[in-house]
């Protein structure tokens, strides 16, 4: 009779099989970067109006056609400026937006989460991040702000109390450019009704036009996705 090696008692197996997942995971984590936390959510800027309000803002808005943006230039719109002692602009977001930001005395993090609500990526490393404008600067120059003076300009390539400024990931603001909602929406579709959204409340907010396009596009992701 052939004889049988005794079996390995079953706690012993799951307590090596739990061991080994956690150390896969730490060195995918190594490997891959941080990974965003179960429990992590997204910060949506401030001012994102409600549906109905949103509704009522867009059709408040002037449709017109673009200007051909003769005589653009992103100085014309100076930005990253102080706005809350120490912190210019893009710290204030940083820190607004972001999870456990930790900032050093001139406002700079030096840890910390952020979440871009584009494309759902996740980073630790702010300078990954860039702060978008939810109206691109070239936008608003061609639909009104090329009448401002340099003041109203500032104050909003710099408003942190409107949902104009976002932190996002380098990619998909480089991704989104200077276009508007009828020619490129963020790849995450999750955001698409609070994006639309801010983006009707700045031009509101500034009395910036739409073209017909833009409102149309804006209008059937108010209808199909808010």
């Amino acid at each position: 009779m052939l004889s049988t090696s005794p079996a390995l008692p079953r706690g012993p197996r799951r307590t090596v099989s739990g061991a080994l997942a956690t150390l896969a995971a730490v060195v995918m984590v190594a490997v891959l970067g941080w990974a965003s936390p179960a429990s992590a959510h997204h910060s949506l800027p401030p001012g994102i109006p409600s549906t109905s309000a949103a509704q009522t803002q867009l059709n408040g808005l002037t449709v017109r056609p673009k200007n051909s943006g003769s005589g653009y230039d992103r100085s014309l719109f100076p930005h990253w400026i102080v706005v809350q002692s120490p912190c210019d602009a893009r710290q204030h977001v940083l820190r607004r937006d972001g999870h456990t930001v930790q900032v050093d005395g001139s406002c700079r993090p030096t840890s910390g989460r952020w979440s871009s609500d584009y494309d759902g990526v996740w980073t630790d490393n702010p300078s990954d991040f860039d702060i978008d404008h939810m109206v691109p600067l070239y936008d608003a120059w061609r639909s009104g702000a090329d009448r401002w003076t340099t003041d109203r300009r500032r104050s909003f390539a710099n408003d942190v109390s409107a949902p104009q400024l976002w932190a996002v990931s380098a990619s998909s603001n480089r991704s989104k450019g200077d276009r508007d909602p009828s020619q490129w929406m963020p790849p995450r579709t999750a955001i698409h009704c609070d994006y639309v959204k801010a983006w009707v409340n700045v031009k509101h907010r500034y009395g910036l036009s739409v073209t017909s396009a833009e409102k149309s596009s804006i209008q059937n992701t108010i209808n199909t996705r808010c």
